[in-house]
């Protein structure tokens, strides 16, 4: 079982985002591999507070994952099957500030000691509408996604304004004294590259679109709006830079009978007054396929049926929902005259007469029951 992302970062849930970023800071430079040279067990608590800190940073994912826990990111969603040190210090070099050498990190390829890093692509989003069967259930989608790639035959070489070390340095007399400042090289965008050799299908920076197939897992119990995240397959960077990742908004189509609320699905079932008076069984809709249900003489118009474990598979693993059929006692608004004369002579009837039993809950009763 994963680790609580507050635990790794030694935080409580109302964390503010600048406590956040304070305790990342601490637990990274603690666990640094420059602090700590061929220990493995510090560089796996490196990673640890670089993914928690990549979510609970963002304030959608942060939402989600107090709400869902590591539940929310499953199937590709959240971190993306975890960072390698290139995308750490790619993504969150300049939280260290200067703590290791003006920001520099050595032998990882992501920051060297020169302070170059690694370009990240750009994200590509996408939508994946689902129906009511594969939100209940988890499906895995294969898409076609058009996306930047490297150009076959493109070559790069040492950009020359930078050197290769992806900044510049720029020294300036202030009245406090000479005042040395880096800044991000524009020849390069930071990469320390530059294209050499171009081919024809490839654009400026040597890249082409193509298209690809790509397989996204969606777990079970995610609800309309919510983004999964498809690590490395967005656009690719030039030279040796870190692909973009595919966001994946999730959108849901509407069934013919059933609703959804939360894990709990609603079906209203219509009968007459005859079925009402002497029972019946009808088949309805479930996401798992049809289902009987059989309906006692003298039920009354407004009974709840639930059916349990049929509704929406939990997105955190806590079992299904549950399926509520609506029972409706359909009255005839128009009736031939031996129908009317029947129900004439019942009026006096007293097994016609209203006996509701202690057992049969008011309508407050029954709201009240659905949503505690």
């Amino acid at each position: 079982m994963k680790e609580d992302y507050y635990d790794i970062l030694g935080l409580g849930k109302g964390a503010s985002a600048a406590e956040i970023k304070k305790a990342y800071r601490k637990k990274a430079i603690e666990h640094h591999p420059d602090k700590n040279p061929g220990d493995a067990k510090a560089e796996e608590m490196f990673k640890k507070a670089a993914e928690a800190y990549e979510v609970l940073s963002d304030p959608d994912k942060k939402a989600r994952y107090d709400q869902f826990g590591h539940a929310a990111f499953e199937g590709g969603g959240g971190f993306g099957g975890g960072m390698n040190m290139e995308d750490i210090f790619s993504q969150f070099g300049d939280i260290f500030g200067g703590a290791f050498g003006g920001g520099g990190f050595s032998g990882f390829g992501g920051f060297g000691g020169s302070g170059q890093r690694r370009v990240k692509g750009s994200n590509l989003r996408i939508r994946v509408k689902l129906s009511l069967e594969e939100v209940a259930h988890g499906v895995e989608k294969k898409v076609k996604v058009r996306r930047k790639v490297q150009a076959d035959g493109v070559t790069y070489k040492t950009c020359s304004t930078c050197g290769g070390r992806g900044q510049v340095t720029k020294v300036t007399n202030t009245i406090l004294g000479r005042m040395q400042t880096a800044a991000t090289c524009n020849t390069c965008g930071g990469s320390g590259q530059i294209l050499d050799r171009r081919p024809n299908d490839a654009d400026s920076q040597g890249l082409k679109v193509a298209e690809e197939t790509v397989s996204i897992k969606i777990p079970a119990g995610v609800e309309e709006g919510m983004q999964l995240k498809v690590g490395g397959k967005g656009n690719e960077a030039p030279g040796n830079g870190v692909p973009g990742d595919l966001l994946v908004a999730i959108e849901t189509e509407d069934h013919r009978t059933l609703k959804r609320e939360g894990d709990n699905l609603h079906y209203d079932l219509y009968i007459s007054i005859s079925e009402a008076v002497l029972g019946t069984s009808r088949e309805i809709d479930s996401v798992g396929g049809k289902v009987r249900i059989k309906l006692e003489s003298g039920i009354q118009s407004g009974k709840i049926l639930r059916l349990r474990g049929k509704g929406i598979s939990s997105l955190n693993g806590y079992g299904s929902g549950d399926l509520l059929v609506h029972v409706n006692v359909w009255t005839p608004k128009e009736l031939n005259k031996e129908q009317k004369e029947f129900f004439e002579r019942m009026q006096n009837n007293e097994n016609f007469e209203p006996k509701p039993e202690k057992s049969d809950k008011s309508f407050f009763e029954k709201v009240k029951d659905m949503f505690s």
